[in-house]
């Protein structure tokens, strides 16, 4: 402001030009500004701007000195901004009129030349989708490294016997190892979905302007390739109102924190005294304020609740643009925020995770103790009856449930079960039956692909360690 109260030039003015002979109302400037939270665009915005200015030289739209004047003063705003010593303006509202508005106190009207053959719907585009590129790439390196700690661990519980469960009530042995490998499996599908998204929206929507491309001589593949896309969005329009990236992107972080929730949720339930498989390390939990025996999975229930978190995320975008007419609307001004608490706060959760599971203390014994429990061994039994008896599976199905009632009437374990108690049920078994009985027999027995026999495992980790960290 000036000392009589008018605005600057560097203010409103800067924004709007002619058309408004004032500046919006209070209430207008609340709504409107988006610098609170689009300043993390900074770099993206700046390194658009130099491609721009750089492009527009190439094809003696500015000049030389005007785009050397461009391109120094951006790189001092960058320094600026990095330094902390950057002074935001809400009424210039976001982060793009911002810098440039600082340019023109650098360099002068040379800075008004940046703007050429560029809008802020396609300067916007851009740099989101530069952001949303740099956050999968991050995202990536996350989940590799809770993959690398899930491998690690699988491979220390190679042969640790475990019970698997359905409907939370045990199924069949398996082994830890195995357990924990089908999540780096999960976390590998969640990595090839960021992929996807990644190459999807590498294309470039610098150029688009404000929806119908520009008059003036530019060249869109040269500022293509300056910042990494593969190619100028095909469309102006569809470049300036896409917002898919940011659709899938948070679609992506929704499954991978549904997949996180799914392990808090295990390792919540492990870590109770009425399992006691696991024991997180301090750093991952708290006690109470008036129990002091209680050790809290506070970290894991934490990553159990946030997923709700980024859910509200994509269901808040998905609203935003269900109804919006071609192409740019004021509405799309809603898509950062979303994305970018979507985006810290899977970061968190898996920080939070790889830390948990890679100090996480398995009780062995106790989880071997448990594997036998519940009849566990009973589908190898009904296995055995097929092969050896060449009963059918469903015979063999209903032989072994009635053997199964009556170990449970007898109080007992069906390897337990006298064999003439057997015999009583179906007279040709034999005693090579309880050979399939014993938890170690039965998950070594699973030497199918992808099964939970320890040398399967074991090359299955080694895959793993090929396929994810190699």
């Amino acid at each position: 402001m000036t000392d009589d109260g008018t605005k600057k030039k560097s203010d409103v003015s800067v924004i709007w030009g002619g058309r408004f002979a004032g500046g919006p109302g209070l209430e207008m400037e609340e709504i409107n500004a988006s610098i609170n939270f689009d300043k993390r665009l900074y770099a993206q915005d700046i390194a658009a701007s130099k491609a721009h200015a750089e492009m527009l030289q190439s094809r003696s739209i500015i000049s030389d000195d005007d785009a050397d004047a461009i391109l120094s003063g951006l790189d001092s705003i960058l320094a600026e901004i990095e330094a902390g010593e950057f002074a935001y303006n809400r009424q210039l509202e976001d982060i793009h009129m911002n810098v440039e508005s600082r340019l023109r106190e650098l360099i002068g009207d040379a800075a008004g030349r940046l703007h050429t053959a560029r809008s802020r719907n396609d300067q916007v585009a851009t740099g989101f989708r530069l952001w949303v590129r740099d956050a999968l790439d991050q995202l990536d390196g996350a989940l590799r490294e809770l993959q690398s700690a899930l491998i690690g661990q699988s491979e220390t519980h190679v042969a640790s016997v475990m019970p698997g469960f359905t409907h939370l009530q045990t199924a069949q042995p398996i082994t830890l190892g195995h357990h924990l490998l089908a999540y780096v499996e999960m976390l590998g599908r969640d990595r090839g979905r960021a992929a996807d998204c990644r190459k999807r929206l590498n294309e470039c929507p610098l150029g688009a302007v404000a929806l119908a491309g520009t008059s003036f001589a530019i060249d869109r593949n040269l500022t293509a390739e300056a910042l990494g896309f593969d190619r100028p969005a095909a469309n102006s329009v569809d470049a300036v109102s896409d917002r898919d990236f940011a659709l899938e992107y948070l679609s992506t972080v929704v499954i991978v924190c549904v997949h996180l929730s799914r392990l808090a949720e295990e390792l919540v339930i492990w870590s109770s005294q009425q399992f006691g498989y696991v024991a997180l390390g301090d750093a991952f939990t708290t006690g109470s304020s008036i129990m002091p025996q209680k050790r809290n999975p506070d970290a894991a229930e934490l990553i159990r609740a946030k997923a709700g978190r980024t859910i509200g995320a994509l269901n808040t975008l998905l609203i935003v643009l269900k109804g919006l007419p071609m192409s740019y609307s004021k509405d799309m001004q809603e898509d950062k925020e979303p994305v970018f608490d979507a985006h810290d706060t899977v970061m968190l959760c898996l920080a939070a995770m790889t830390g948990m599971v890679a100090g996480a203390a398995f009780n062995t014994e106790r989880i071997a103790a448990d594997a036998g429990k519940g009849f566990s061994t009973a589908t190898d039994l009904a296995d055995w009856l097929v092969r050896a008896l060449g009963l059918t599976f469903r015979d063999a199905h209903h032989i072994t449930g009635e053997l199964v009632k009556m170990a449970e009437d007898k109080d007992t374990t069906l390897e337990a079960l006298e064999l003439a108690d057997m015999q009583s049920i179906e007279a040709g078994i034999t005693a090579e039956a309880y050979d399939v009985l014993g938890v170690e027999n039965s998950v070594s027995s699973r030497v199918s692909y992808g099964g939970t026999a320890p040398e399967i495992v074991r090359q299955a980790v080694k895959r793993a360690q090929q396929r994810f960290l190699g």
